[in-house]
This record gives C-alpha cells, structure tokens and sequence, in this order.
C-alpha cells in the first residue's frame, strides 16, 4: 500500500473506530519505506530494501484495555483486529493507572521532518556512500565496517474521544569504524539527519580514518582526574540519561537525583553549572521532532534546565492528575547552549587534557546519584599545550553527568547528534579509574 496521506488515514482510522463495540478504542496507524547497505572488512556484506503497514487497536472497558495488531489495512483484517482487540480486554485484569483517551487536540505541523529526497534515496546512493568510505581506507590502510539505513514514515493516530493526528518523517543514519590493519588504531564517526542533502558520507568517513590513523601506538597514562574535551558523540551518551532523570514521579517517590531528602523535590533549584541550559523544540530546523507523543499529548518547547537550574519535570499523564500538576510530555528531542567555539578551538585552549570521540558500555552504578561507569573507545588522545600530542589507551570512567555538568569548563558550537543539538565541551576533572586495553 502507497503511503496514506492525511485525509485517507484519517478516513481508514474512522473505519476501524465505527467498528469497535467497546467504550472507548484508540487506533495507532503507520506506514514506513526505506533502505540500508552494511559493509565489513571493506567489503559490501548485505544491502536491502523494507516496507512495513501497522494497524494497531486498542479497545477499553473501564480501565481493562486489550490490544491486537495487524499488517494490513483491508475491511475484513481490520474487523478481526478490532474484534481481537476487545476480546483481549475483557480478559485482561484492571489497570489502576489506566487513563481514558485524550480528546480533539491541537497539533502544530513539522514540516522539516520530511524531505522527499531522503525518502526517495536509492540504491545507487547508498552504494556511492559505501564506495566513498571503502576506497579511501583501503588508500589509507585501514578496514572499514559502515551502515547506512534511511527511509520515510507516516503516523497517524485517532481514537472515540475525537483525537486525530498525523505526522509525516525521514531519516538517514550513518556509522561507520575504521580500524587499521595491524588492529591497533581505530576511529568512529556517526551521523544523522532529516535531509539527505546535509549529509556527507565521504567527510564523515574521512573522519573516522584519521581518528584511526592517529591512534596506532597508543601510550599508557595513569588513571585519574583530567580536564577532558569531549566530542558531541561523548556528550550525548551523558546527558541523555540527565533528561531521562527529569521523570516527575521517579522525584516524587524518592527515586532519583532529583529527589530531596526527606521528601520533595529539586525543581526550581540549582543543579548544575549556569553555564548549562538545556531545553526541548519539535519545531527546531536542525533536530525537528514530533508534533505529538504516543499517547496522543501534543509535544511543547520545554525549558529543562535554564542557567543550571531545573525548571520542569516531565508526567504521564495519570501522575500529572494525582499530583494536580500539568502534562508535561517527554522531550521528542533536546537543545544544549553552547558557546561560539569549535572542537578545534576548545583543543587549542587546553593546556593539559583528554580528548574523547566516545563512550561505549555505559552502565548506571548508581542512579539515585546518577553515577555511571564505561570505557573510552575509537580514538582517545592526550592534549598538551593546545596540541593532540598522541593516542592514550582507553580508560574506564566513573562519573555522573551531574557532577560533569557542575564541572564545565567551557563549551563549544551545538552540532546535530542523535536527533539533538549537543555541544563539544571541556569538563575539569573528569574521573578516570583504569585503563584498557581495548582499542
């Protein structure tokens, strides 16, 4: 099936609703199209194309709620799905936090986060791509292991209470680790965009070559505390679980570092360095999200952190009405302040430091303080007087984003990473606490 543009999705949402029996039922609509090519020791390993249908009902009788899905759109599946459905419902016990469908809502389009050229990306392309990132490593001496996946989507979502929604999207994904020959030396580079236009596969994998170049013959530095330039790639694996830590009911319950001792929590106080402001935009150019979250809310530009203290939690919806407090949705993607300066320039103001491409195998120690542990990987370098001097081996750290965050030293330009806008940023003593021999 084409994809559904709005009318006809709303049109195919209102069939299976007219045939539901049950006192309420919510009905998720999707469609998707798109491609990927995997390539190995500088070899093309597997390429393919996908196209996916989603159908799926949700029926409710009082706060039982029961769900079937199905491939495909035609009269006689969408009757048995529904069916399904409500049978399933009254099987399943009593949610006690099951909150009845959202009504009419109002959702202010994303245009940005479709681009027809994405979704039309072809074979070819994809080739070129890996072509232009196997070539040069060969040239290089290196060994590339690259993927590439794009595609374009449709959602759409209505329910008995009169909600509909609808939102179109493409994205691209690119990654790709260059290791040299000997096996010492490796580097990493990923991107990720709406527009296949602003995507360079060539200067990307270009990047991953000299990281990996660079960091043969790796020297042995004791572990410690060190000043440490971190790349957006690194950047983003911290904060990420800084935002997932702003779950209201987690802070309430006593659950989080947001929490307070003795009870409360720390909205409204100074958590980190002012230099710190993080927020949330769906209708960003750069990162755009989504106009609505899956239970139907419509998304909203939040303000997190704004000079370093928290302004706003994020609810479901059944918290958010037992604590009297608005809805406020989880981000669909988030902005980090920055500064002027770039990864080069924050370099060259170092006088003695750790630059890191990225962290790998986080694992929370503890997340009540937000503590985390994992290891340095794909390029890690000494500073010294404003100059990558040489490649360090790996390091595990141990570290919360909190404490990081607290510790800024200066910040650099936001660059898209992971669907947000994360600056590179100089952190003053970072905690190292081993080596590895990991390259």
């Amino acid at each position: 099936m084409p994809e559904l543009n709005e009318a006809q999705a709303r049109a195919l949402a209102e069939q299976a609703l007219k045939l539901s029996t049950a006192e309420a039922c919510t009905v998720n609509l999707s469609g998707n199209a798109g491609g990927n090519i995997r390539y190995a020791r500088n070899t093309v390993s597997t390429a393919g194309a996908t196209e996916d249908l989603s159908l799926v009902v949700t029926a409710f009788y009082g706060k039982r709620s029961g769900t079937a899905t199905a491939n495909q759109f035609d009269a006689a599946t969408l009757e048995r799905t529904v069916r399904a459905a409500e049978a399933l419902a009254k099987l399943a016990p009593e949610d006690p936090e099951s909150m009845p469908p959202l009504g009419p809502q109002q959702y202010t389009p994303i245009p940005e986060a479709y681009a027809e050229g994405t979704a039309r990306v072809s074979p070819e392309y994809r080739a070129r791509v890996a072509e232009a990132s196997i070539g040069p490593a060969r040239e290089r001496g290196c060994v590339a292991a690259g993927f590439l996946q794009d595609g374009g989507g449709w959602q759409a979502m209505a329910n008995s209470a009169g909600l509909f929604a609808y939102h179109r999207a493409t994205s691209l994904n690119f990654s790709v680790t260059m290791r040299t020959e000997d096996g010492t030396g490796s580097g990493y580079v990923e991107r990720d965009v709406n527009d296949a236009t602003r995507f360079d596969g060539a200067a990307a994998s270009a990047i991953a070559i000299e990281k990996a170049v660079a960091s043969r013959e790796a020297k042995a530095i004791e572990p410690g505390k060190y000043t440490v330039i971190m790349e957006p790639l690194a950047a983003v694996d911290l904060i990420q679980p800084l935002l997932f830590s702003l779950n209201a009911r987690q802070a309430d319950e006593g659950r989080s570092p947001l929490s307070k001792q003795g009870g409360g929590t720390r909205l409204g106080e100074k958590l980190v360095d002012e230099a710190v402001s993080i927020w949330s935009d769906p209708w960003h150019p750069e990162v755009p999200g989504s106009p609505w979250t899956g239970d139907g809310r419509p998304q909203q530009k939040t303000r997190w952190v704004d000079k370093g203290v928290v302004q706003n939690l994020f609810y479901s919806r059944y918290w958010a009405e037992k604590q009297g407090k608005p809805a406020t949705p989880f981000p669909s993607n988030f902005l980090m302040e920055g500064g002027s300066a770039s990864l080069e320039q924050l370099i060259r103001e170092t006088a003695r430091g750790v630059l890191v491409t990225r962290f790998w195998y986080i694992r929370f120690v503890d997340p009540q303080t937000l503590l985390l542990t994992g290891l340095t990987r794909d390029g890690t370098f000494y500073v010294e007087d404003g100059k990558i001097k040489h490649a360090v081996k790996n390091f595990r750290f141990n570290e919360s984003p909190i404490i990081m965050l607290n510790n800024v030293d200066a910040l650099g330009t936001p660059v898209r990473m992971q669907g947000n806008l994360v600056p590179p940023m100089r952190i003053r003593d970072f905690t190292f606490t081993s080596l590895s021999d990991a390259v």
